[in-house]
Parts: C-alpha cells; sequence; structure tokens
C-alpha cells in the first residue's frame, strides 16, 4: 500500500544502451537495488519514499546490456531490516550476486551466519535516507554489532554526506571493521575538495580502512550528464588508494526530483571512462577490489 504522504519516485529507464567502453570479464556492480513488486511485498511504514517497481529481471537485462557479470545488492531503507526481497534475489543469482543488508542491532549469531550463508557480506548503515540519526553516528550501537560482524569479514557500509563529519577518520579509526561509503562521499560538487570532511574521508581511504563507491553523480552533481564536475572528486578518490574504490549503478536510480531526466545505464557506464580512463586501472575498480570487499571466488 502506498501512502499520499510518501511521494513515488520515477521509474527507471527500461531500455539500457550498450556503454562506449568494454567492462572486463568478470566486472562488478556494486550497488543497486531491487524494488517490490510492491503488490506482494510491503514496505517499511517509516519510509521517506515509495519506489516504482524495479525488478530482478529488468536489473538482469540491464547489466547483460552493459557487459556485468557480477552485483552486489544493497538493502534499501523502503524495507527496513526485512531483507526478504535482497534474499530471494540472492537466492536466484546462483553465487552471481552479492549483498549488503540492514540488520536489528541486536541481530543473532545464528541470523547473522544465515545472511553469511546466503551471500551477505556487510550491513547498511543509512542517515540519510531516513527519519533518524540524521548527522551523527549511532556509535553506541554500532561499535557492539560490528564486533559480532569481525568474525564473518563483513564491513558498514555508511549512507552519509562527508562534508556533515569532519572528523570522520577520527572517528572511524579504531572502528573494529572496514568501513564503505557510498556516491563518492556524498558531498555536492559545489562544495571544495578542502571540505574537512572530504579530507577526512580521503585520508581513511589512505590509511586502508575505507571503500568508497564511485556511483550516482546525479546525486551529487547540479548539473545534467556528463556530470564532468565530478571528475575531480572521483580523480581524488582513486589517487587517494586505488584499490578501495569500487563502481555501481545505483540502479533502479530512485529519485524524487521528477524534473531531473532519468538516466540511462549506458551514460552511467560512460562515466566510469572519464573517472578511470586507463582499462587496467578501471579492471582493479571493477574486478580485484569487489573481489576483494565481497569476497567473490
Amino acid at each position: 500500500m502506498t501512502s499520499p504522504d510518501i511521494p513515488v519516485t520515477a521509474p527507471h529507464d527500461p531500455h539500457p544502451r550498450r556503454p562506449s567502453i568494454t567492462f572486463p570479464p568478470l566486472a562488478c556492480d556494486c550497488h543497486a537495488h531491487i524494488c517490490g513488486p510492491i503488490a506482494r511485498y510491503p514496505y517499511y511504514e517509516r519510509r521517506i519514499y515509495t519506489p516504482s517497481d524495479a525488478l530482478l529481471p529488468d536489473y538482469e537485462h540491464m547489466l547483460n546490456t552493459l557487459g556485468v557479470s557480477r552485483a552486489v545488492l544493497v538493502q534499501g531503507s523502503i524495507y527496513g531490516t526485512d531483507n526478504t526481497v535482497l534474499l530471494e534475489a540472492l537466492k536466484s543469482g546462483n553465487g552471481r550476486f552479492r549483498g549488503v543488508a540492514v540488520v536489528a542491532p541486536d541481530i543473532s549469531e545464528r541470523e547473522l551466519r544465515a545472511l553469511h550463508e546466503a551471500g551477505v557480506r556487510g550491513v547498511r548503515v543509512n542517515i540519510v535516507d531516513t527519519r533518524d540519526n540524521k548527522g551523527m553516528l549511532p556509535m553506541d550501537t554500532l561499535l557492539p554489532l560490528a564486533r559480532r560482524l569481525k568474525p564473518f569479514g563483513w564491513h558498514v557500509e555508511f549512507l552519509l554526506h562527508a562534508d556533515e563529519f569532519p572528523h570522520l577518520d577520527r572517528e572511524l579509526e579504531d572502528f573494529p571493521v572496514a568501513v564503505s561509503f557510498g556516491h563518492l562521499g556524498y558531498m555536492r560538487t559545489d562544495k571544495p575538495m578542502t571540505t574537512p570532511g572530504f579530507q577526512a574521508l580521503l585520508r581513511l581511504m589512505q590509511s586502508g580502512k575505507a571503500w568508497v563507491k564511485l556511483t550516482a553523480p546525479y546525486r551529487i552533481s547540479p548539473n545534467t550528464m556528463p556530470h564532468a564536475d565530478t571528475h575531480v572528486f572521483a580523480h581524488a578518490l582513486i589517487a587517494a588508494n586505488a584499490d578501495r574504490v569500487v563502481w555501481g549503478s545505483d540502479w533502479p536510480h530512485v529519485m524524487l526530483n521528477w524534473k531531473i531526466p532519468m538516466p540511462n545505464d549506458g551514460d552511467i557506464a560512460d562515466l566510469l571512462g572519464a573517472w578511470a580512463p586507463d582499462a587496467a586501472l578501471r579492471e582493479k575498480i571493477l574486478v580485484t577490489n569487489p573481489a576483494a570487499l565481497y569476497g567473490f571466488a
């Protein structure tokens, strides 16, 4: 069911074009969401948006068009801690997919083990698309959870605006597990790279503690495709530590602003060519690094 108080997002472009860059064998899309069907899977009642259906067959069609053979499916805020849709997609992937789940702080070891066996390799902490915990890291719950994740080799993926955390590196330097950040740190490109939070993120990467996803340029850029203003930020992140960068499509590009054109995934893929012009570097970002972070064989 939908509520008139909860906006519905625009649907994804169902006709992806083939990109001009070539994706290497075993390339991985490290950030995507499966949504729906809404008639079968109820959404979290405290969500802040309702996505249009974005189903696994459509996503696999996009991957096949791009030439991507692996993927990481991330639990969206729309489902809260109900990972049913994620787990069903992981099962359908027959080893092609890994997952990043959202869990309750008191999740049992038995439940963690079941998630691990299903292909989950991380836990997502969203303090952007939520009504709670904005502008703060809930360390009182994060630290005990992270200690329990450590034996599984998992990481914690944060969705936050790096510019809101000028001491991010100090806050997370002793965190029990590795951390990752979406959307190039999720700082708008009209802010300078000297912004303390972005510099803290670079230091975390240089230490080897943090991973960053090159995803969703339309979320940080006030400009239209090809979002050339994102290049300098992507280059800085790669220069900080090329072994800690991965790429993702952010499919199905859930956006509340219907005035922004829905991107075609071929264009999203080609943007990686500007961020990482060298084919050997792209192979690291698309193959080697995801295999290390998500445990692909």
